[in-house]
């Protein structure tokens, strides 16, 4: 079998290509998608070629792990059926081209247990449930605070915020720099963070990605207080060691997304505690890639971009 899909031959030399499709076997789904999602922080990093060395890194790989679609075919023990709607986090079936992360191809192979039932009623939106476990698997578990103060407004800083709510927690304030980029809030407060005189927080999530901001972000908690890196740093990050000493402030990283994540955020967003609404602000068909691709990644107003895939 064969499958389009987006190939980044190497750093900054990405198109639309035809690539061989690794037959499904035992526990395997055949999975056609319809909608993938650009992601503008680690995608991006391996688009410019400024990834960290990564298990599975090299080229040509095809990128994406948001992505959500129908299955054709599924094993007989995989507890699917044909007509089962999905998200997918990407898969690895394409011969010697690298799935990194593998989910931007209109046909792709994926074991079940990867992959999550959501509503076919989502549309766009099912490719968004990867960032939204990547926020609550931030914030969910124990020993961790809410966030009262979320840095960055795009669509992990938004999803963080509506999390919060949705727990039961007093909105968070976000900050933000770009006023565009500062609309858009669902019952909480977005500022420019040379607004904000408190230095209080008990608990500030970095959205950012910006480590040059860790100073800056530990000046602002309380005494005790923890600064959570939410984002992706490409950077060895580095802070000044008195003002973080005199506050006992603590460091948290928060890792990528597990299965429970999926399952927990889904369950939210078919209760409605959750809206991904409002995040999508660009789509493009997949034959368009080169071009969405770099909208995504250079256009500020470029929260999330979705390639449809239902014509190819």
């Amino acid at each position: 079998m064969q499958t389009k899909a987006v190939i980044l031959e190497r750093a900054e030399a990405l198109d639309l290509g035809e690539v061989e499709l690794t037959g499904p076997g035992k526990g395997d789904l055949l999975i056609r998608i319809d909608h993938s999602g650009i992601s503008t922080g680690t995608e991006k990093l391996f688009y410019t070629g400024q990834m960290p060395p990564f298990p599975g890194m090299g080229y040509p790989l095809i990128p994406g792990y948001e992505a959500a679609g129908e299955v054709i075919e599924a094993d007989r023990d995989t507890g699917f059926k044909s007509g089962d709607y999905v998200f997918v986090p990407g898969a690895n079936c394409y011969g010697e081209v690298r799935g990194l992360f593998g989910g931007a191809a209109r046909m792709l192979v994926s074991q079940a247990d990867r992959v999550t039932r959501i509503d076919r009623a989502w549309g766009a939106e099912g490719a968004l449930l990867a960032l939204a476990a990547t926020a609550r698997h931030a914030m969910a578990g124990l020993n961790k605070e809410m966030p009262d103060l979320v840095v960055g407004h795009g669509v992990l800083g938004r999803l963080l915020a509506r999390l919060a709510i949705a727990a039961g927690s007093e909105p968070p304030t976000v900050w933000e720099i770009d006023a565009d980029r500062a609309k858009g809030a669902m019952g909480y407060d977005v500022i420019h963070p040379d607004d904000d005189t408190r230095r209080d927080y008990r608990s500030i999530y970095d959205a950012s990605g910006n480590g040059a901001l860790l100073d800056t972000l530990i000046g602002r908690v309380a005494r005790g207080g923890e600064v959570v890196l939410a984002g992706f740093y490409t950077e060895p990050l580095s802070f000044a060691f008195p003002p973080a000493f005199m506050k006992e402030a603590r460091l948290r990283i928060a890792a990528e997304w597990t299965h429970d994540d999926l399952a927990a955020t889904r369950a939210l967003v078919e209760a409605g505690a959750l809206s991904l609404g409002g995040l999508i602000t660009h789509r493009a068909k997949a034959e368009q890639a080169p071009e969405a691709y770099a909208t995504a990644f250079n256009d500020p107003a470029c929260l999330k971009m979705i390639l449809d895939w239902s014509a190819t």
